[in-house]
């Protein structure tokens, strides 16, 4: 098809593939690769949390099908993005209605430290050395582990620090 070539209107706009095929295609990665992603935990995920990392990364893949014509209408795109959203939108609702759900779909924070010491099964668990968890701490100004009453790797994978509270002056 040439530059000025008119587009094929009526195949851009039908569903090439049906609607619910995209949809149970795009139910299934998006579980697939949430499991995954909440199995591999979030060590190296930056400020992002697994879910908006998943969210981007999906959108990002189903958009540009639909946008470069690999499907071969603009709705398959737009069902699969709308699967991808629907079932982030639920998420975030269950686990907000239902508290419990929560403890299953969503990250809570790790406690790494506990009244300057070390809480080594959780770091072990969340693949942090003695030597990440002490840069991360020099990042947020602290030098020494007795300074820390509580250092928490957050949902986002960020360190958190609750500074150890200072003895009153007399």
């Amino acid at each position: 098809m040439g530059f000025f070539a008119s587009p094929d209107w009526s195949e851009m706009f039908s569903p090439a593939t049906p609607p619910l095929e995209i949809l149970i295609r795009g139910t299934v990665m998006y579980w697939f690769i949430f499991i995954l992603l909440r199995i591999a935990g979030r060590r190296n995920i930056g400020a992002l949390g697994v879910a908006d990392l998943l969210v981007v990364v999906l959108i990002a893949d189903a958009a540009q099908n639909g946008m470069s014509g690999e499907y071969v209408s603009i709705v398959d795109g737009m069902i699969l993005v709308g699967t991808i959203v629907g079932w982030t939108v639920f998420i975030d609702h269950a686990t907000y209605h239902i508290p419990p759900l929560a403890r299953f779909l969503s990250i809570d924070h790790v406690c790494l430290v506990r009244n300057g010491q070390l809480v080594r099964r959780n770091m072990r668990r969340e693949a942090i050395t003695h030597e990440d968890l002490m840069a991360e701490l020099r990042l947020k100004g602290v030098d020494d582990l007795a300074a820390v009453r509580r250092a928490y790797i957050e949902a986002d994978g960020t360190i958190s620090v609750l500074p150890a509270r200072s003895k009153p002056r007399q």
